[in-house]
């Protein structure tokens, strides 16, 4: 840990401190949910999380929260991709490809249509 020498320096490691704990509080219009347990990661969680991420970057999207989580308990339909828009009800797509997670942020995150062909009836 730094060393604090200064009221500067205190005031530097508490305003850096909140901005973490903002961070990881973020509550978003929308939260995007990828499924990193062993099954998803064997899946290709990873390749379908970047793929995520850089069409929120290539996009410019706001507002959108993108979180990990462990097994969400549906091994057969890893990568497993879930969609929080405001109130609705939460969406779960399975065998989420990088090229299905980049339409699913298209037509479902950013146009408001579900992706019908890769949701997992709950």
């Amino acid at each position: 840990m730094d060393k604090v020498k200064s009221l500067e320096d205190l005031k530097r490691l508490r305003e850096e401190a909140l901005e973490k704990r903002r961070v990881k509080t973020a509550t978003g219009e929308v939260q995007v949910i990828v499924g990193m347990g062993t099954v998803g990661i064997a899946a290709g969680a990873r390749d379908t999380l970047k793929a995520i991420l850089e069409y929120i970057e290539a996009e410019n999207l706001t507002g959108i929260v993108v979180r990990q989580t462990g097994n969400i308990g549906m091994d057969s339909f890893e990568p497993i991709v879930q969609v929080v828009i405001g109130d609705n009800p939460k969406v779960t797509y399975g065998k989420v490809t990088p090229d299905a997670a980049r339409r699913i942020m298209k037509e479902h995150v950013a146009g408001g249509k579900i992706v019908k062909e890769h949701v997992i009836e709950s």
